[in-house]
C-alpha cells in the first residue's frame, strides 16, 4: 500500500488550499471508487499507474507505485508495463517512470 505518511503529507499540504478536493479524494475516490467490486484493487493500481505514466504525472507515481506493490503488482510487472507503455505513451515518459520506480523499489 502507498506510504500513508507521504500520502497524508501531500493531502494535508493541498487541504489548506483546496479542502473540498481533499474531501472528495478521501470520500469519493478512495472511499467509493477504489472500493467498488467491478475491478480488483490490483487492476485499479495497474490502470492508475499506467495512466499516470502516460500523462507524465511523476509527482503522483511514487505513492501509486507503492500502492500497486501493496495491491499485488510485482516489480517485474511494473517493469513490463513501463516497457510496453514506452511505445504508446512515449519513451521519455517511460524513462521517467522507470527512474521513479527504481527509487520506490530501493525504498521498499
Amino acid at each position: 500500500m502507498a506510504n500513508p505518511s507521504a500520502s497524508m503529507s501531500a493531502r494535508n499540504e493541498v487541504r489548506t488550499v483546496a479542502p473540498k478536493l481533499i474531501e472528495l479524494s478521501e470520500k469519493v475516490l478512495y472511499g467509493d471508487v477504489w472500493e467498488r467490486p467491478g475491478l480488483s484493487k490490483r487492476d485499479r493500481s495497474l490502470i492508475t499507474v499506467a495512466t499516470l505514466l502516460a500523462l507524465g504525472r511523476s509527482d503522483q507515481l511514487p505513492g501509486h507505485l507503492e500502492r500497486a506493490l501493496g495491491n499485488g503488482v510485482t516489480r517485474d510487472e511494473i517493469g513490463e508495463m513501463i516497457t510496453h507503455l514506452a511505445f504508446y505513451a512515449g519513451w521519455p515518459a517511460a524513462m521517467t517512470a522507470g527512474r521513479v520506480a527504481r527509487k520506490v523499489f530501493d525504498g521498499a
